[in-house]
């Protein structure tokens, strides 16, 4: 996934109501940028950390900048850190499309956004006449509290616990269904579950597993010009 234009580089001086940040760009403007992300961002949200923003020139935005990334360093040196969860989707079907995904290459269609289940869509769903149909949802993770471990979620996340139910339905049903964990961070070696935060996610995910939906986690390598799967990487669960 490309962006428009080069992202510009500031620094964090705060998040607020979840989806708006104060920064100080580096030409020592300081604007009100939107984040679209709805959790915790644990770890993320120091004052002063450098964050990296797109800009937009709609006259229709209330803020011309939206928060695409924010550098981390876990002890081997700053990574940059995707934290905008609108873009998953998008990564994903362009890398499935691309056969970078090899456990969900050979479906002939793919639609996004398709009503299923007790009134959801399911972010990716695959079908071919030979295969079947896929159900295939995507988390964004960005949660690193160990040096090389990725973790979802980084809050109590009762809507990915209902999609984990309706995606065991799916399987019920008799379909293939898949959670794809984009990990939004270069640095990852492995994936698990935060099952400290939300318990009830890691019990739901357990129920998931033993009913047969899969689990694939894949990591990102990121920049100022866009972002793009890398390789996937061990869930460790």
């Amino acid at each position: 996934m490309k962006f428009a234009s080069p992202l510009v580089r500031g620094r964090l001086i705060k998040r607020y109501k979840r989806f708006l940040a104060d920064v100080a760009l580096d030409t020592g403007k300081t604007i009100t940028a939107s984040c679209a992300n709805t959790g915790s961002m644990l770890g993320l949200v120091h004052e002063g950390v450098p964050v990296w923003l797109s800009e937009h020139d709609s006259p229709t935005r209330k803020y011309r900048h939206t928060w695409e990334m924010v550098e981390n360093d876990m002890g081997d040196g700053p990574v940059l850190v995707g934290i905008n969860t609108s873009h998953p989707n998008k990564i994903v079907a362009e890398a499935i499309e691309a056969k970078r995904i090899k456990p969900l290459i050979g479906y002939e269609t793919l639609k996004r956004e398709v009503k299923y289940g007790k009134s959801s869509r399911i972010d990716i769903l695959l079908d071919d006449p030979n295969k079947g149909r896929c159900y295939v949802e995507i988390k964004n993770v960005h949660l690193s509290r160990k040096n090389g471990a990725a973790e979802f979620p980084d809050s109590v996340t009762t809507r990915g616990a209902k999609h984990l139910r309706e995606l065991s339905d799916m399987v019920r049903e008799g379909h293939r269904a898949v959670m794809v964990y984009l990990i939004q961070r270069q640095d990852a070696k492995r994936f698990s579950l935060a099952n400290d935060i939300d318990p009830d996610y890691a019990a739901a995910f357990a129920d998931a597993q033993a009913a047969g939906v899969e689990a694939l986690a894949y990591r990102c390598v990121l920049d100022e010009h866009g972002i793009n799967i890398d390789r996937a990487v061990r869930v460790a669960i």
